[in-house]
């Protein structure tokens, strides 16, 4: 509805002070709390689920838990924009809270690890209808000239979750109270649940006509995304290989229905070469890029002889340097937007050759290589920082008309499929390379960074064809 604003006031950015007024602040907090209870639900899992399998077993399971909760939440965000056309976005909220609440009292009353899972299934669908709607009503609730504000905040929410989420599962493990992270997760509802209800307007939104789902498609994506989580938690080289495989013909055989017509996501979604997706794939490379965050505590720990306390307070670097990249760009235009867009990747690139270099050094902390890991973390997370808020607003204006709705769930999808496929890559070159082998630790930590730094680099070529895109409209 706003994209049709015509004008240069229209275009220019909005302020941070127009963007906290009461007329925008109560959306703002909409769109962050539903972020904030999504993200964090998927972090805080990775420091509480070693004392859960302690409790009531399982270990054969544990990669499960991480695993259905992604592919739920792919799949509840590409059933998003169907729910928002059908039922409006108050029902819309209310069942994926509902949803994301009910999974979370299962985890936390669990009593074996298949009511375990079940929960994080159920889980994981509330939380990807939570995240999918908070990037489609970006366009409904505000103006034009505050998309890059509105996608800064879900982009500093996230940032936030990242870094609250290990901390907050931690504490809870360590006092052998994990259940209760659970429940601290559901009590986190009912509060999103009245800021919804005060925020969101009384009258029925604009929304794009329902569509028929193309439901083999769904279960396409779903499976390679499966195949590919699956793959990137093997303990081999040859399982990460083989799930990576399988996902690569899912998704070939998911392109090929695209192409003929049955469609599940926007049209144009899997063309890199132009509009939006060009803008898909920019996001997906610099997603990939920080995926290998997942491997600095181990390194860190394992080279440097970090605590984990330590290594953890190391890691978060990358999501403060997110968070502070989204809010430095989120208000430029013009040449400053482009520069600080192109800025992105090469700070990604920067950081991962710097963390290639210093890792594999068995060093002390006087000589600097510690603060230059820290300084390589920050800049990593500031690379997408930089990018997300304009990347996010670009998804509205490439996308077809009738679709924009549909294009912002999807950035759910994307971020889902990145990771997933990102952390398969991962693993497998750190397997390759030999991370579970004390002496050869550096070398993976050397080939894991060197080798995903080609990511930032697609992900500038990405970008510049949207710059170039751009001049032409």
């Amino acid at each position: 509805m706003n994209d049709d604003e015509d004008g240069d006031e229209a275009r220019r950015p909005g302020s941070w002070r127009e963007m906290l007024t009461r007329t925008h602040l109560g959306p703002a907090a909409t769109l962050g709390g539903g972020t904030f209870v999504f993200s964090i639900a998927t972090f805080i899992v990775t420091t509480t689920l070693p004392t859960v399998v302690r409790e009531i077993g399982g270990l054969r399971w544990f990669a499960w838990s991480t695993t259905i909760y992604v592919v739920a939440s792919l799949v509840a965000g590409a059933l998003s924009a169907t729910l928002l056309a059908r039922r409006g976005p108050r029902t819309a909220y209310r069942i994926a809270m509902a949803l994301f609440a009910a999974g979370a009292l299962l985890c936390a009353t669990a009593t074996g690890m298949g009511w375990l899972l079940a929960g994080r299934l159920v889980q994981g669908l509330g939380g990807g209808m939570l995240s999918a709607l908070s990037f489609s009503m970006v366009r409904a609730l505000f103006p034009r000239r505050l998309w890059s504000r509105a996608m800064a905040v879900i982009s500093v929410v996230w940032g936030l979750a990242t870094m609250a989420g290990p901390a907050v599962g931690g504490l809870f493990a360590e006092a052998g109270a994990w259940r209760g992270a659970f429940f601290s997760l559901a009590g986190a509802v009912p509060i999103l649940w009245i800021v919804v209800e005060l925020s969101l307007p009384r009258q029925p939104l604009p929304a794009a006509p329902a569509r028929r789902l193309a439901l083999g498609n769904l279960l396409l994506l779903a499976g390679s995304a499966m195949a590919v989580a699956l793959g990137g938690s093997a303990t081999s080289w040859q399982g990460s290989l083989v799930g990576l495989i399988v996902a690569a013909g899912g998704i070939a055989w998911f392109r090929a229905r695209e192409a003929a017509g049955t469609r599940l996501l926007p049209s144009g979604a899997l063309d890199p070469t132009r509009g939006l997706g060009g803008t898909y794939a920019a996001q997906s490379f610099l997603l990939i890029a920080v995926v290998t965050e997942i491997y600095i505590p181990y390194f860190l720990q394992n080279l440097h002889g970090l605590t984990p306390l330590d290594a953890g307070y190391m890691s978060a670097l990358m999501a403060g340097g997110w968070s502070l990249g989204s809010l430095a760009s989120s208000g430029t235009d013009g040449a400053r937007r482009r520069l600080a867009m192109l800025l992105g990747p090469v700070a990604q690139l920067l950081a991962l050759i710097g963390l290639a270099l210093l890792l594999p050094r068995h060093a002390g902390t006087r000589d600097g290589t510690l603060l230059g890991i820290g300084a390589a973390l920050l800049a990593l997370g500031a690379g997408i920082g930089l990018c997300w808020p304009q990347l996010g607003a670009r998804v509205f204006l490439t996308a077809p008309a009738g679709e924009k709705e549909l294009a912002a769930s999807c950035i759910t999808v994307v971020i889902t499929l990145a990771n997933a496929f990102g952390s398969a890559l991962a693993g497998m070159v750190t397997n390759l390379a030999g991370v579970t082998i004390p002496a050869d630790t550096g070398q993976a930590a050397m080939a894991l960074y060197g080798g995903f730094a080609i990511a930032p680099v697609l992900a500038l070529v990405a970008i510049l064809r949207v710059h170039a895109e751009e001049r032409t409209e």
